[in-house]
C-alpha cells in the first residue's frame, strides 16, 4: 500500500494550507525567509488546488480521480459534489467527530479495525458514509486507555452540523450530507474540474 511520508508543516507551507485544516496546532516559522515566484501559470493553480485536497484528505491520484469520475456522473455541481463525496469517506468523518486528533490517526484507527458504521466492523478508510449511518468505536475497542480518554477529555471539538455525536458513548451519526460551507478550509474546486476536464 502507498504511504505518504512528506513533512506536513513544510508541505502545508508550499499549498497555502493551515496545518489547522490537518489538525495541527504546531505553527512553524522556519519557511519565512523563502522567496517565491508570485505569479503562478493556469496550470499550476490548478495543479496546486488538487494537490491541497489530496494532501488534506490523504487522499492518492487513483483513488482521486475515481471520486471525480463517480461526482461527474451525478447530477448538480460537479466540484462541491466531489468535495461532499472526500469529505464522506469514514476516516475524515472520524477526525470530524474528534475521535482522532488528525485525519492520518484517524486513518491508521479505521484501518486497525476500532469503528463500526450500523454495527459492523469496517476497516476501510475510503468507506463512504451515508445518511443515517452510525459511527461508534467497537466493543472491543472501547475498553482501550485511549478512547475511555476521551470520554473524559473536556476539550472535545465541535462537531460539523452534518454530524450528530455523542461524547458519553462515543458515537456519531450522519444526518445530512455534507455541504459546500461545511469544508474547514479555503479551497477553489471549480479550478480541480478544469483540469480533470482538459
Amino acid at each position: 500500500m502507498a504511504k505518504n511520508t512528506q513533512p506536513v508543516l513544510k508541505r502545508c507551507r508550499t499549498l497555502g494550507v493551515s496545518p489547522a485544516a490537518m489538525g495541527y496546532s504546531k505553527q512553524s516559522n522556519r519557511f519565512t525567509n523563502v522567496r517565491r515566484r508570485n505569479k503562478k501559470s493556469e496550470y499550476a493553480m490548478q495543479l496546486t488546488e488538487k494537490q491541497k485536497v489530496k494532501f488534506v484528505y490523504g487522499i492518492l491520484e487513483k483513488q482521486f480521480h475515481a471520486l471525480y469520475e463517480r461526482a461527474a456522473r451525478m447530477n448538480g455541481n460537479t466540484g462541491e459534489l466531489l468535495l461532499s463525496l472526500v469529505e464522506r469517506r469514514l476516516d475524515n468523518v472520524v477526525y470530524r467527530l474528534g475521535f482522532a486528533s488528525t485525519r492520518r490517526e484517524a486513518r491508521q484507527l479505521v484501518s486497525h479495525g476500532h469503528y463500526t458504521v450500523n454495527g459492523k466492523r469496517v476497516d476501510v478508510p475510503s468507506y463512504l458514509v451515508d445518511v443515517g449511518d452510525v459511527i461508534a468505536v467497537s466493543e472491543k475497542s472501547s475498553s482501550n486507555n485511549r478512547f475511555k480518554k476521551l470520554k473524559e477529555d473536556d476539550a472535545f471539538i465541535a462537531a460539523p452540523k452534518w454530524l450528530d455525536r455523542d461524547k458519553n458513548t462515543l458515537t456519531g451519526k450522519v444526518i445530512a450530507l455534507p455541504a459546500r460551507d461545511d469544508i474547514d478550509f479555503e479551497i477553489a474546486e471549480n479550478l480541480i474540474v478544469e483540469l480533470y476536464s482538459k
